[in-house]
């Protein structure tokens, strides 16, 4: 079986986080595994409080699954603190994982700030240069590119930056921009554009980490990068497509639907 590692923050409500990384993990057939950076008191509406994991304990979680079960893929998602992200920057640069799907977690859906300030240069000199595959939605990329972000073509041109900073293939997002949902997928060979209707739902909590852990899922079963995306976006849409209305605020995706849906025998035995 392949395994995947995600390195992120928990969420109490199981949409989004170590929790929705698991579940898509699980979803791809692959058995997931989790360093937990942060506890993170978050609904459907809100982020409360944030609970950081001592860097130590961070590093340890690292050192027993790579020395044990090194893992096909890694995901890293939330990474709130510069200590934090410190001792994760330690463990990649120390185990040298492939397969590294980087998704910058910076904001809630609520606007929760999810990454101090002042860990973004370490951001860009530590984990970024380890990026697979990095997936920056467009607040993002310009934060990271300091660039504004209106149209395709600003897309490509973050893109290339990003490029730049050591990522190996870059995944710009561009659920924020008005018309199509259009994303840009750069390798620093060839850039590829991948183009879908947006579904008119509310409930949308954990999308980014349902979609950088489905690639993570992809590259460990051997897909090259860009088939690893184009799966992930048709598993997320459907995800999104039969999200779950749960919770009085935006509520999750739906990470099991295709399973649910093609037959669960050996519950109904």
């Amino acid at each position: 079986m392949k395994t995947c590692l995600t390195i992120a923050g928990s969420d109490a409500s199981g949409g989004a986080g170590i929790q929705a990384d698991l579940k898509t993990f699980a979803a791809h057939g692959i058995y997931g595994m989790s360093v937990i950076v942060a506890v993170v008191a978050e609904n459907t509406c809100e982020v409360r409080s944030v609970m950081d994991v001592s860097p130590q304990v961070i590093r340890d979680q690292i050192d027993c699954v790579m020395t044990d079960i090194p893992p096909d893929a890694v995901k890293i998602g939330m990474l709130s603190s510069q200590a934090s992200m410190q001792a994760v920057a330690d463990g990649l640069a120390a185990h040298r994982p492939k397969n590294v799907v980087i998704d910058p977690v910076m904001l809630a859906k609520d606007g929760s700030e999810l990454m101090a300030p002042e860990a973004l240069t370490l951001f860009k000199t530590g984990i970024l240069p380890h990026a697979t595959v990095f997936t920056p939605n467009i607040p993002e990329a310009e934060v990271l590119t300091g660039m504004t972000i209106r149209t395709e073509e600003d897309m490509r041109k973050a893109a290339k930056i990003l490029l730049d900073m050591g990522a190996q293939t870059v995944l710009v997002k561009g659920g924020h921009l008005e018309g199509e949902a259009i994303d840009i997928l750069d390798d620093g060979q060839s850039v590829h554009r991948f183009e879908s209707a947006r579904i008119q739902t509310k409930n949308t909590h954990g999308t980014g980490c349902t979609l950088s852990s489905a690639i993570a899922a992809n590259l460990a079963n051997g897909h090259s990068p860009a088939e690893a995306v184009q799966g992930a976006k048709a598993y997320i849409t459907d995800a999104i497509a039969h999200s779950l209305a749960l919770g009085k605020g935006n509520g999750p995706t739906h990470h099991f639907y295709r399973l649910y849906n093609e037959g669960l025998a050996w519950i109904e035995d």
